[in-house]
């Protein structure tokens, strides 16, 4: 595409547009993140093309039919798009129902329910336009109206949905407004940049149900998905099969099986044993034989996701900072990934901006290692001889692995660590200040799934008032720095308060970040198609043999 033609389409863009386009002509962005950004503002697709970064269509052979078998962890509890929270209730999801938008693998927005949208000047008002020729499983037309409603439903607290706490500050109930059959508007309550992943598939109980939904999802299943409900049978297997009436390319299997699994082991022997297909999802800690063995493939995910060790900022001795740095400075962040991980995570740095978000700054320097830096920190602040103290997690895949080399590590600076390793529903209780080990404890390690923006992690877990703040952190600069990092529509903005809000919590250290681990799923090799997200979902509708 000639440069004339490229000005020409720049000037049917706006500010926001052409501002990602300046970015990326200077350099200052690579083509992966102008992609990403272009994306998640709605940039048309002429321009995408003019620029250069449409994408290529993947060529190969397909081959309808058969049966996929698939192994994944039980669900939780009861199917309910609404407070559904756990790996195997969202996977579940996914089967039938289906979001706006789909956060693919590298973080890029594809159009999926929605097929464009687009922010007002300051990102306060968006406006989607919602795919024509949509079935609900049931023969009904998809509408705005049923957005509307799926959304709304989300964003109130009457509900006790799990979407409130990437809604929360952000979109409430009646900001969702209906304009004609094809259009929606989300009237916000403060400017969002990112928006448009808090109804995507990174907001995993935003699949889009029919507007008078009542409950009992488990009945049917409905959806607008490739594939329709077969049978369901709680804590055991779900069958689906073609949706013959789906909007999109038809599934290419006749029918796909789920068998719902109590540990990773079982799993790992039914995979062996020629029984499955595919894993949704395994860790490395207890499936390093599938790992390694050539006859089942790896899809490894670079992720958001990891392990978040909090300190009481308002608890002796953690209220000094110099403390709390001087722990994060113990830990071999290398040695975890290739130790613990075997290479299938990245070091953090103690924020929650991963190195696959395009805002991440990676020039800021990289904490390391350094006993004699940490003890000068621990004697400045008047603890030479260390303290005792103990660290409350929870059983969950390596959690304990590392609350032991956390153990081992700090002893190097006179610190006395005793760990208290609680099932789940003990450590989180009722997940609530007063009534959680897991938001009370003086120090503890908790898990974090993975999301295809920061903003949750910056909000939820670290701000003032945020609801699962375990390190009780409050700080007025970082609050600010946060509001600006969400409200802003630039590459450039974004990525300057991202670097201030790096800094920050680099010198406070209420939390220390030490890895994100990568998503996991395994296949066998001999078959195709399979995509799963950072998120829980599965996609199999492209699946054939190779």
């Amino acid at each position: 595409m000639n440069g004339d033609r490229i000005e020409h389409l720049r000037g049917l863009a706006g500010p926001i547009e052409n501002a990602a386009i300046d970015e990326w002509q200077t350099g200052a962005i690579d083509r992966r993140s102008f992609i990403r950004f272009a994306r998640a503002v709605g940039m048309s697709a002429p321009l995408l093309a003019a620029m250069g970064c449409s994408r290529p269509v993947e060529n190969g052979e397909e081959r309808p039919g058969g049966v996929v078998r698939i192994g994944m962890p039980v669900p939780a509890g009861q199917i309910n798009p609404i407070t559904v929270a756990d790996t195997g209730g969202v996977c579940m999801l996914s089967q039938t129902g289906e979001y706006l938008a789909l956060s693919d693998h590298d973080l890029t927005l594809k159009p999926m329910l929605a097929t464009s949208w687009r922010p007002n000047h300051d990102g306060s008002i968006w406006t989607f336009t919602i795919r024509t020729g949509v079935a609900f499983h049931d023969g009904r037309s998809l509408t705005a109206a049923d957005v509307v409603a799926t959304i709304d439903r989300l964003a109130d607290p009457a509900n006790g949905s799990i979407a409130l706490s990437a809604f929360n500050g952000v979109l409430s109930k009646g900001g969702t407004r209906y304009v004609d059959d094809e259009t929606v508007e989300f009237h916000l309550d403060a400017p969002n940049g990112s928006f448009p992943y808090l109804v995507s598939s990174d907001n995993f109980n935003a699949i889009i149900l029919p507007a008078d939904f009542r409950g009992d999802f488990e009945a049917s299943f409905i959806g607008t998905g490739p594939f329709r409900l077969e049978r369901y049978v709680p804590k055991a297997r779900a069958s689906f099969v073609r949706n013959d009436a789906y909007w999109g390319a038809k599934a290419l299997p006749d029918r796909t099986v789920f068998l719902f699994y109590e540990s990773i082991q079982a799993q790992v022997l039914a995979m062996q044993g020629g029984q499955l297909d595919v894993l949704l999802k395994v860790p490395v800690h207890g499936a390093q034989a599938l790992l390694a063995d050539p006859a089942f493939d790896v899809l490894a995910l670079k992720s958001s996701a990891h392990e978040q060790l909090h300190m009481r900022t308002d608890m002796p001795p953690f209220t000094d900072k110099r403390v709390r740095r001087a722990i994060a400075l113990c830990l071999d962040r290398d040695q975890l990934v290739t130790g613990m991980f075997r290479g299938k995570a990245t070091p953090g740095n103690d924020h929650p901006f991963a190195p696959i978000y395009a805002a991440t700054d990676p020039s800021v320097p990289q904490r390391r290692k350094d006993l004699r830096q940490a003890r000068e920190l621990m004697a400045a602040a008047g603890h030479a001889d260390g303290f005792a103290v103990t660290l409350t997690t929870e059983r969950f895949q390596e959690i304990p692995d590392y609350a032991v080399v956390v153990q081992n590590a700090v002893k190097a600076i006179g610190i006395g660590l005793s760990l208290n390793v609680e099932d789940q529903a003990a450590f989180y209780g009722r997940a609530a200040f007063g009534q959680s080990d897991w938001l009370d404890s003086a120090m503890g390690i908790s898990d974090y799934a993975h999301r295809g923006v920061p903003n949750t992690y910056l909000t939820a877990t670290l701000g003032s008032d945020g609801p699962f703040n375990a390190a009780h952190f409050r700080n007025r600069d970082y609050d600010r720095l946060v509001a600006g990092y969400i409200a802003a529509l630039d590459p450039a903005a974004q990525r300057d308060s991202a670097r201030q809000i790096q800094l920050l919590l680099l010198d406070e250290t209420p939390v220390i970040t030490a890895y994100f681990y990568d998503w996991l799923s395994v296949t066998t090799s001999r078959i195709k198609g399979v995509r799963p997200t950072a998120m829980s979902q599965l996609y199999l509708d492209r699946v054939s043999p190779k």
